[in-house]
């Protein structure tokens, strides 16, 4: 299997996105990996993390030793300097690229950090296989739908990262570099679920920002899945994408009110905010196969092999506005997640 007695890294390994990634591949069900590495620069995320697994709720400072003989190993640096990210990287067979600012406000009001992170990280990356020609054999670059025609600086740095690891290909074609792309995850931090919760609990008001809003509908374990599916699946530089359900966000709200007397507070859109998700543009369309339960955009640039196999699946953007969920499969939907039983 693909992560038998491989060495993984996974840049961002902290954030809710790696952690389900990291139990995903500790449970084996793509083999059984030599090593996982976790890179980060928060201590404390890493030191909650490392208890975690040790089935511990507390402990000074003596759970980080032995730490590089564990299976699950930790290591903090920081992704936007390069020297950090060549030494973590030797001896590492796959990356998993997780580590972003990605917050749309924070990038506002600091353009350059998300500069700084989103694009010069993943520079770091190449450029340490490519000079130190590293034997790493897959790179999967993680990306959001704000890559797909930006509005914002963290869609417009996140769509130059995909171009990064895509053009990589053809400088370092040792390494199989693909990425993945997908909407806002329900449960993570920041995301409407654990918002909407809070605010029911409280009592309301639930804020919306539009009643025309709508978003995809992706939970952690489906965003996992589609980066297992690339890293298995996806051929030199390709960006899979998943194929899922979509919402009016006031629908979410109100499926998850229910028969409460809580009412529902409109604030207006944000700086940067979109009112309808776009995972394939229409442009990508034009170069965008059915693989499975997803949709592989293949690369733009035509010695990649850009025009790929078979028809194009897509005459028109995947949005989110396309094919919404009534509120009854909503419903439905949101209860077999877990997303009801909380209230």
């Amino acid at each position: 299997m693909l992560l038998d007695g491989k060495r993984v890294l996974i840049t961002g390994g902290t954030g809710s996105l790696g952690q389900v990634l990291t139990s995903r591949i500790l449970s084996k069900e793509l083999g059984t990996p030599g090593k996982v590495i976790i890179f980060s620069r928060d201590e404390a995320k890493q030191h909650a993390m490392r208890l975690d697994y040790q089935h511990r709720r507390a402990a000074t400072d003596e759970v980080i030793y032995h730490n590089f003989e564990k299976l699950l190993e930790f290591r903090i640096g920081d992704i936007r300097d390069y020297d950090s990210v060549a030494s973590v990287l030797r001896r590492v067979d796959i990356v998993f690229s997780a580590a972003a600012l990605k917050q749309v406000p924070t990038c506002e009001y600091f353009p350059f950090e998300a500069v700084r992170t989103n694009i010069g990280g993943p520079q770091n990356i190449v450029r340490a296989i490519q000079e130190l020609s590293l034997p790493v054999e897959i790179v999967v670059g993680v990306s959001t739908d704000k890559a797909c025609k930006p509005i914002n600086i963290m869609g417009m740095t996140k769509a130059i990262q995909e171009r990064i690891f895509i053009t990589a290909n053809l400088h370092a074609p040792k390494t199989r570099f693909v990425c993945v792309r997908y909407g806002n995850v329900l449960a993570s931090r920041g995301s409407v679920i654990p918002l909407f919760l809070e605010q029911i609990r409280a009592g309301g008001p639930v804020t919306i920002t539009l009643k025309e809003m709508t978003r995809f509908l992706l939970s952690l374990d489906r965003a996992v899945d589609t980066i297992f599916a690339a890293a298995t699946g996806a051929q030199t530089g390709e960006t899979y994408v998943p194929r899922v359900s979509s919402a009016r966000v006031l629908d979410i709200a109100m499926v998850m009110i229910g028969e409460r007397n809580i009412p529902i507070q409109y604030t207006g859109i944000r700086p940067g905010e979109k009112i309808h998700e776009i995972l394939i543009s229409e442009e990508e369309c034009f170069r965008t196969v059915a693989r499975g339960d997803y949709y592989a955009i293949r690369p733009i640039l035509p010695e990649l092999g850009g025009s790929g196999e078979g028809a194009p699946v897509l005459e028109s953007e995947y949005c989110s506005r396309d094919n919404t969920l009534d509120r009854e499969a909503l419903r439905s939907l949101l209860s077999e997640a877990g997303f009801l039983s909380g209230l």
